[in-house]
């Protein structure tokens, strides 16, 4: 086995992240500054030192590197509208009536927290819709240090400017210097944790919303269809799952199904059965005409 393959076969195991046999430029660029932390010399230097005794801290720096991916706020902006305009209008008409009126939302492979933090804004915009509603937000990644950046709510002048409106700039951070920090109220509105994909999900608990958008793109078919029908089981029966625009359920599970027209969004699909790809529950379908006034 080569280093390379090595480095492939460590990287799917641990993180479920799946490189092509033509990514060693990637692998280079971003082990090089873990090699030199190690004082090593090169990659064959420090694969043998990852195959050594008691190699872990080593290891999880290395998947570290190669798993922290791009993000920024508003992204794609499309399943933002979805859920500010159809999903939590739905999941507040069906759940109106109950004693504890709590909603929970997943924001898988948060990176540096610009996506939970832009669910946040968007729950702060829905203003009196969300009277004596508890919301909670739970941001996971692999990364330690993506999370450490992503508690701390401070971005840069680039950062902030991809995709963020002027507007809710100004009105949810303060400048901080050449940076920006997140108001302490908005940075309360996310509990970011670390944990892999390839955990036991149940250990989160149960949720209504799963953002897991430009994940699945990383992994190998069988482990697309593992970690969406996990994530079937942690979802409410009338909960919401949202994909990146290159991802889809289709031709991996029967767990989900699309919801209706909106791009990105999946609901779960009872018992697994095959369903025609635009048929959603009825119960999600009164919720969300209930919602709208219809």
């Amino acid at each position: 086995m080569t280093d390379y393959d090595y480095l492939r076969n460590l990287l799917k195991t641990r993180s479920g992240l799946m490189l092509g046999a033509d990514k060693h430029y990637l692998v280079e660029s971003r082990l090089l500054p873990v090699v030199r932390k190690a004082g090593l010399n090169d990659l064959a230097g420090l694969v043998l030192k990852l195959k050594s005794t008691n190699a872990e801290s080593l290891i999880v720096e290395v998947v570290e590197a190669m798993t922290t991916n791009e993000t920024f706020f508003f992204r794609d902006r499309i399943p933002f509208d979805h859920f500010r305009e159809t999903i939590m209008p739905a999941l507040i008409a069906a759940r109106a009536r109950e004693r504890e009126r709590r909603i929970r939302i997943w924001c898988a492979a948060a990176s540096t927290g610009q996506e939970p933090y832009t669910l946040a804004i968007c729950l702060k915009e829905m203003g009196r819709m969300l009277a004596g509603w508890h919301v909670e937000i739970v941001a996971t990644d692999i990364s330690m240090e993506a999370l450490e950046k992503a508690k701390s709510g401070i971005y840069s002048q680039f950062e902030v400017q991809r995709g963020l409106p002027i507007m809710m700039l100004v009105k949810y951070f303060t400048q901080v210097g050449e940076l920006w920090q997140l108001t302490p109220e908005l940075r309360g509105m996310v509990q970011f944790k670390p944990f892999n994909l390839l955990s036991d999900l149940a250990r989160l608990g149960t949720f209504d919303v799963v953002f897991c958008r430009n994940v699945l793109i990383y992994f190998d078919q069988q482990t697309k269809t593992d970690v969406l029908d996990r994530m079937a089981r942690v979802i409410a029966p009338d909960g919401f799952l949202a994909l990146g625009a290159a991802e889809t359920v289709v031709g991996l599970t029967e767990s989900f199904k699309p919801f209706t027209d909106k791009r990105g969004i999946y609901v779960p699909n009872p018992k697994g059965g095959k369903t025609s790809g635009n048929v959603i529950n009825l119960a999600t379908t009164r919720a969300v005409m209930a919602a709208s006034g219809r």
